[in-house]
Order: C-alpha cells, then sequence, then structure tokens
C-alpha cells in the first residue's frame, strides 16, 4: 500500500523564498524553485511535538502493509485514530495537515475494508454482491476491473439460469391451472393463458436469480413429485381429483416419515 504523504504547505526555501514541499512522514522537504533539501526541524523550531503524530502514522502504513488483514486494518485504525485526535488537539498549519493525513487513512482503510469484502465475494463467485461493493469504491484499485468481471459473469451465470428456469417455469404455473380447473371449476380456455403468463412470469424471475429466484425453485422442487403423482392418477388413471391429490400429497410425506424412520433405527 502506498503511504500517504501530506501536500506542499506555505513554508518557504531559506536560499531562494520558494516554496517547499514537505513530507511529514519522512521528515525531509525540497524546495520547489532551487531543489535544495532541508530538514523539517530546521524550518520548524517546534517540530519534534508531532514526532508522536507521525510515528502513529507511519506504524499505521506498515501495519497495513502491501497484503492487509482484518486485524491489521483495525490496528491501523486504532493509529490513525489517535493520530487524528492529536492533531486535532494542536493549533498550526502542520497540526492541520497531520489531520488530514490521519482522516485521509481512516478513509482509505474504509475503502480496503471494502475492497476486500467485495474480492471474499468475487473469489466465492458471487458476483452480484462483489458488484455492490466495489461500486462503492469506484477506482479504488482495480475495482473497474474487476466491476467489469463481475458483469460479465452475472450474464454468463443467466445464460446458464436459461434451461432451469424453462422448467421450473412450468411447476407452480400447472399447480396453480390444475387448483384453477379442478377446484374453482374454469374452462380449459381460460385457465391456457393464465398458465402462459403465470409460466413467463415464474421464468423471468428464476433468470434473474436472487431471492425470488431460490424461495420459487424451493417451491418447485417441493411440487414436482406431488404434480407428477397427481398428473399420473388423475389423467393417467382417470382417479378422481380429490383421491389423486391426496395421494400424490401423501405418499411423498409418507416415504420421507419411512426413510427416515429407517435411518433412525439404522443409527
Amino acid at each position: 500500500m502506498s503511504e500517504i504523504s501530506a501536500t506542499p504547505v506555505t513554508l518557504k526555501c531559506k536560499i531562494c523564498g520558494g516554496d517547499i514541499v514537505n513530507d511529514y512522514l519522512i521528515g525531509s522537504c525540497v524546495c520547489a524553485h532551487c531543489g535544495n533539501k532541508w530538514a523539517l526541524e530546521d524550518l520548524i523550531p517546534d517540530y519534534s511535538q508531532y514526532s508522536n503524530i507521525i510515528s502513529n502514522i507511519n506504524k499505521a502504513n506498515d501495519t497495513i502493509g502491501s497484503n492487509p488483514t482484518t486485524v491489521s486494518l483495525e490496528q491501523a485504525r486504532i493509529l490513525f485514530k489517535n493520530a487524528v485526535e492529536e492533531s486535532d488537539g494542536k493549533v498550526g498549519v502542520i497540526a492541520s495537515d497531520l489531520s488530514r493525513i490521519g482522516k485521509e487513512g481512516l478513509q482509505r482503510i474504509d475503502q480496503l475494508k471494502t475492497y476486500m469484502k467485495g474480492k471474499g465475494f468475487f473469489e466465492k463467485k458471487n458476483y452480484k454482491g462483489a458488484l455492490k461493493e466495489f461500486k462503492k469504491i469506484p477506482g479504488f484499485k482495480d475495482t473497474e476491473e474487476l466491476s467489469e468481471q463481475c458483469r460479465v459473469n452475472i450474464e454468463k451465470e443467466k445464460k446458464k439460469r436459461i434451461p432451469l428456469a424453462v422448467i421450473v417455469g412450468l411447476i407452480l404455473p400447472a399447480v396453480l391451472v390444475i387448483i384453477l380447473k379442478e377446484v374453482a371449476g374454469f374452462p380449459l380456455p381460460a385457465v391456457i393463458p393464465i398458465f402462459l403468463a403465470a409460466s413467463a412470469g415464474v421464468g423471468f424471475l428464476v433468470y434473474r436469480g436472487g431471492v425470488p429466484a431460490v424461495i420459487i425453485e424451493v417451491l418447485s422442487v417441493l411440487c414436482a413429485v406431488p404434480l407428477l403423482i397427481f398428473l399420473i392418477l388423475a389423467y393417467g388413471f382417470h382417479l378422481d381429483v380429490v383421491p389423486a391429490a391426496i395421494i400424490a400429497v401423501g405418499l411423498p410425506v409418507a416415504l420421507v416419515i419411512l426413510f427416515g424412520v429407517l435411518a433412525e433405527r439404522k443409527s
């Protein structure tokens, strides 16, 4: 991680009177006009009173390092915060600049935490979660490149979901149509457009993904076997609707209970 350094302040070169460009963190400065280098102690008599602040900022930068962790970021946060609080207790240009440096350090820690969270999502292939985090810190590190990769992968995942969306999009609408036709007495010509519209809507939600898609997929799995049994009994063997529905729902439940009891006895 590149260290945060100070910007120029209104210090003047002893040789030519030019503006001094200084770096508090290394305690040196250079004239922007003639290039002469100076130690800040030579230009600021009370510079030593800022040594603890500068030490905290340098320690924070070193703690973060090039490969920060959650622990190192929290340690650096404490150091930056102490530097800001001590700087704000003093007056003058140097104190103001050191306070700003500390606040920039705190801001960078927040950015790094967000970046690390996004990278964690990215590595786990949760591209939507990663993209959401990267959008919070545009232009930070390689977030623009990673954001684009997330968008590409999200589109690829959507395309892979098309077959699933088609299959799942038939199950719940089929259950709805059966209920409307057999229970509510809707005529077949009326339920066909309802089925098509519901199938398109459910398929689209599954295609988009997210929480609604998960809920639909779970419900579809739960309904798939009873629906298949009902269709076979009611339309294949022409069993009455009520007995067919009871068997279609009761048989899978009974099998689950049976397997559970057998597994318990075996264990």
